[in-house]
Parts: structure tokens; C-alpha cells; sequence
């Protein structure tokens, strides 16, 4: 099987990705396929859900109708939806005054915050200084909020607000994500970007898989590999991570990640593909891959992606 062209027979929001990052296609080849995305697909599907507010599902990170109880997050809400339609790259023109209308309609669940203004979940105010940055929101007090909000090991911890003083791999990492975004859409002070290496050297100083006090894998989920990646923590989320930071900061690959990237090339089926190994559960608007156990298009192409880079940076 050629791989390459069976990531490429997808869904526009991931065959533009394929043209570019790995089947070498001239620059206008894809960006003709990735204007596609809002009007073919998932992009289309998803910006026809879009309220007249701006919101999606009625809520800012839950739906209206959200009752405690349910199996799983629900993955409806507008900043799912967005962080979506984002990383699929929809151009932020699509979306109209759509930053101004979450300014006046949306509100956190929590404490009714706000929404351009964050919350108190680190993992949420990373998803939304991306969002903002790409939509022209002033997120630049969520930047802030980060600088406030870093533990003394480096990096964040959502769980902060219930009393944790030390960092956790998940909201690190979702973290460091939101602020290189910010990062790359703005500009940001020295103080966010010393903040971002500080944090990028918690995760590095363990070696993207291990605790710091026994050196054992955090846990099995570090290298179950899925998409959509939600508010998960994996091995190769974060080798996708530090490569993008890489080459936005041009800095060689660190070699404390090669543990992490050879557990990434361990899970290579014969075939060259990639399985999805499991599904979060929660309500969500509609299916964008395929259930675990199978050969998944969108992890083959983040694993096979970041493979070739590292390869290549090392090289």
C-alpha cells in the first residue's frame, strides 16, 4: 500500500496536510485543497452548527443541555469546535465577526467569566489564546494569566485550584501549545517566551515519557495514540509539539526526546500505518476517523509527520 496516498484520499482537512507536510505538492496545490475545508467535509459540517451567537451547542466549554452524569466529556461546545476548525485550517476570515460575537454572547460555566478574558483551567485558556490569536481576540490577558500561573517545577497543572503544586504532563503540554500559538499569531514578551522553554524543559527533563522521581512511564495512556487527541497527553502529541517549536525557535531536536520517538516508531504496524488505539468518550457533533483497532489516516499522518522531521533534523 502507498500510505502517502491513502492519507491523501481524506477529508479535505487533512489532505491539504498530507500535500504539503509530506507528499512535497507545490504551495498552490494545497492551499487549493485547504480552501476547500469550509465548504466540503467536516470543515463545512462543522461552521453549519455555528448558533447565531457565535457559540456552538449553547456553551462556551459544555453544551446548554450538559447534565452532569453523562459517559465522557461532551466535545460540542464552541471551544472544541473551534480549536477544531482551527487546527483543520479554516482561515479565520471564514468566520466573520465571529470573535466579537463570543465577546458579547459567551460566558465560562465557570464563576460566568468572560470567554476572551479565560478561565481557571489551564488546559482551557491554552485552547483559548489559540483560538483568540487566530481569530484576533485580545487573548493577551490569558498570556498573562500563564505567567501568574506556572508552578515552581515549570510548568501548569489545572488541578492548581484544588491545591497542587506540582505540574502535570497534560496541562503542560496543552499549555505550551496555546502559547506557541500566541507566540507565532502575535509576538510575545520575553517573560511568556522564557516561560514556554521553561516549561518545554519540565517536559524534557523527562524525557517526554518518564516521572522525574522513579524514571517509570507516567502511564500507558503517554503512548496511546488516538484521534482527536483531545485534552490528552501522548508521547507523540509532544514530539509534534517540540518539532513545530523547533523550527519556529531554530533550534536542533533535543536528544532527550529520542526515547519518546522510538516508542512512537514501535507502534508502526507492518503495513506503515498506524492504529487508533482508543476513543475519549462524550457526545460529539460527528465521527473524524475510525475506531480503535483500526488503521487510523490522521495518526498515521501526525506519526509518519513527525518521524520524518525528527529524522531529518538529526540527520
Amino acid at each position: 500500500m502507498d500510505v502517502i496516498e491513502w492519507m491523501r484520499d481524506s477529508d479535505p482537512a487533512l489532505r491539504w496536510q498530507v500535500e504539503r507536510d509530506l507528499a512535497g505538492e507545490p504551495e498552490e496545490v494545497w492551499r487549493a485543497t485547504r480552501a476547500r475545508v469550509p465548504t466540503e467535509g467536516f470543515g463545512a459540517r462543522l461552521l453549519a452548527l455555528q448558533d447565531a451567537d457565535g457559540q456552538w451547542a449553547g456553551g462556551a466549554f459544555f453544551p446548554a443541555d450538559f447534565r452532569d452524569g453523562e459517559d465522557g466529556q461532551p466535545w460540542t461546545a464552541t471551544t472544541w469546535s473551534l480549536k477544531s476548525l482551527r487546527e483543520w485550517g479554516v482561515d479565520a476570515s471564514v468566520l466573520g465577526d465571529t470573535a466579537q460575537r463570543l465577546d458579547r454572547n459567551s460566558r465560562w460555566e465557570y464563576e460566568d467569566l468572560p470567554y476572551w478574558g479565560g478561565e481557571v483551567d489551564c488546559c482551557i485558556n491554552g485552547w483559548t489564546i489559540a483560538n483568540g490569536a487566530w481569530l484576533g481576540a485580545d487573548v493577551s490577558g490569558i498570556a498573562d494569566w500563564f505567567l501568574e500561573h506556572r508552578m515552581d517545577d515549570g510548568g501548569w497543572n489545572c488541578d492548581w485550584v484544588d491545591g497542587s503544586t506540582v505540574s502535570s504532563f497534560h496541562s503542560t503540554l496543552n499549555a505550551l501549545v496555546g502559547i506557541l500559538a500566541y507566540e507565532k499569531a502575535t509576538g510575545a514578551s520575553p517573560e511568556l517566551r522564557e516561560a514556554r522553554l521553561g516549561a518545554q524543559e519540565y517536559l524534557l527533563r523527562r524525557r517526554l515519557l518518564n516521572r522525574l522521581s522513579t524514571g517509570e512511564v507516567v502511564g500507558r495512556w503517554v503512548t496511546a495514540y488516538a484521534y482527536p487527541t483531545r485534552w490528552r497527553y501522548t508521547a507523540l502529541r509532544a514530539i509534534d509539539y517540540f518539532l513545530e517549536a523547533n523550527e519556529f525557535d531554530g533550534a536542533e531536536p533535543d536528544p532527550r526526546m529520542a526515547a519518546a520517538v522510538e516508542a512512537v516508531r514501535a507502534k508502526r504496524q507492518p503495513d506503515g500505518t498506524w492504529l487508533q488505539e482508543t476513543h475519549y468518550p462524550g457526545r460529539e457533533w460527528f465521527a473524524v476517523d475510525v475506531p480503535p483497532g483500526e488503521p487510523s489516516k490522521w495518526v498515521t499522518f501526525t506519526a509518519t509527520r513527525a518521524l520524518r522531521t525528527w529524522d531529518l533534523q538529526r540527520a
